[in-house]
């Protein structure tokens, strides 16, 4: 007890080495929640159709919509869980997970509902190729219907990475990243249900993991008590969702803006709309390293918050931006230059992969400049700013990417590389502004800047 006590502490002995250790498992759960979606569409494309590889990057693009949204408002637990053991008050995180419970419960009857409801409208909507539009619906219908699973596998995760402990995520995504392949080559593969297979084993593949991280958490040794009475909506919801909701908005606005870039490739034609939905799951590889970055400074900065070491905060976020760029220039070369080795493991229509490697040479700047900006965005989660990380994201999304996208997109000979340069074009943005704010906010000091999260 007393050494993960002295791992999973944060404010006191080497950087590097607590940020690599906590990195390294965050990093492994990434990676193995990108195979986990990237499976869909190789099995699918190797065993499925075209229109279905469409299909599943069309629908999963909005089933990530709602995950995406849902791992934001789940960053706020995260965070107060950190200060809390920062300051040296655990006995409020037994009531910040029961009010999780409650809220999320809610959360996830909504999204399922509406899901459901409005597969069709959704997959319409999103422009989906002619061909695609039933099979987009199919799947974002039964993902839907096991939302819930995806919330609770989102909730747990980021409870345990505010305690500190990113090893039972990992696990906990290993189990589904398993279950998901045999269900996909059984579904897929041998009983030949194309996108409806793939959906199928997504939602068992999250409902089997979610069961069984629950049974592996009631044998651990936790630092904190929580009781059948915590279980209520209390005060704490108010608390972190006031930390993540801006986190979470700024994630269904920045994902509305990803749907309508998959709507402007979509027009172009079912070889575009393939390639991109094959190149958005290199992507997903690509974008690891930069996610598990924001994920771990988060988890630091907040830790360090609560004790009052300012001085390792500032330290953990310029270490984050050399570790992660200098790994991002190696991986953002392979995706220029060799782009379509990646696209062949996905697909087997050349024209497919022509257009994937077409897209990811445009987007291959991003591996490196997405390390500096993710850094300074887990920076300012960590202190609660997380009103100022929604404002820069959106003015990224809605001053540069929308609309560089949509001007690619229009063009006579609309090329996948120009549309796929509009990624890093927007986060170079988002670094000048970053870069700014962290100059007034260093120079004012915490105490003049506090956001609302930090006067919890």
């Amino acid at each position: 007890m007393e050494q993960t006590r002295r791992t999973s502490d944060f404010t006191q002995g080497s950087i590097l080495q607590k940020l690599l250790r906590f990195m390294v498992p965050v990093l492994g759960a990434l990676i193995l929640q990108a195979m986990y979606g990237a499976v869909d569409i190789w099995v699918v494309g190797k065993f499925g159709t075209t229109a279905g590889i469409s299909g599943v990057s069309t629908g999963s693009n909005i089933v990530n919509l709602v995950t995406f949204t849902v791992t934001g408002l789940s960053m706020g637990i995260t965070v107060l869980i950190g200060r809390y053991l920062g300051r040296g008050t655990p006995g409020r995180v037994g009531k910040v997970i029961g009010g999780a419970v409650c809220f999320f419960a809610v959360v996830s009857v909504v999204l399922a509902a509406a899901l459901v409801v409005f597969a069709r409208p959704l997959a319409l909507l999103m422009q989906a190729p002619a061909e695609a539009v039933d099979l987009t619906a199919t799947y974002v219908r039964i993902c839907g219907g096991g939302i819930v699973f995806i919330v609770a596998y989102n909730v747990i995760s980021s409870i345990f990475r505010g305690l500190g402990n990113s090893k039972l995520p990992l696990l906990f995504v290993a189990i589904a990243c398993a279950v998901n392949i045999v269900g996909d080559l059984f579904f897929v593969a041998v009983l030949h249900m194309n996108v409806a297979g793939a959906a199928l084993a997504t939602v068992m593949a999250q409902a089997v993991s979610v069961v069984l991280s629950l049974a592996i958490i009631r044998r651990q040794k936790l630092p904190f008590t929580m009781t059948r009475r915590d279980v209520r909506f209390n005060r704490e919801i108010r608390r972190f969702v006031g930390v993540g909701a801006p986190i979470a908005l700024q994630e269904i606005l920045t994902n509305l803006s990803f749907l309508a870039l998959c709507a402007f490739i979509n027009r172009l034609g079912l070889e575009a709309s393939s390639g991109y939905g094959v190149a958005n799951k290199i992507v997903s590889f690509v974008m690891l390293v930069p996610s598990a970055l924001m994920q771990s400074m988060s988890a630091f900065v907040a830790q360090n918050v609560g004790a009052g070491r300012e001085d390792r905060t500032r330290k953990a976020l310029f270490l984050g931006m050399a570790m992660g760029c200098a790994v991002g220039v190696v991986i953002g070369g392979l995706s220029y230059f060799q782009g379509d080795l990646p696209s062949a493991i996905f697909a087997d229509d050349p024209a497919v992969i022509l257009r994937s490697a077409e897209y990811l040479k445009g987007f291959a700047p991003e591996a490196v400049v997405t390390c500096i900006l993710f850094s300074f965005m887990g920076y300012f989660n960590g202190h609660s700013q997380t009103l100022f990380v929604m404002i820069q994201g959106l003015a990224q999304t809605f001053l540069v990417r929308l609309p560089m996208s949509y001007l690619m997109s229009i063009q006579p000979d609309a090329s996948l590389t120009m549309i796929g340069l509009a990624a890093p074009s927007a986060t170079v943005f988002g670094i000048l502004v970053n870069l700014v704010f962290y100059l007034w906010y260093i120079k004012r000091g915490p105490g003049a800047a506090l956001g609302r999260g930090e006067r919890l």
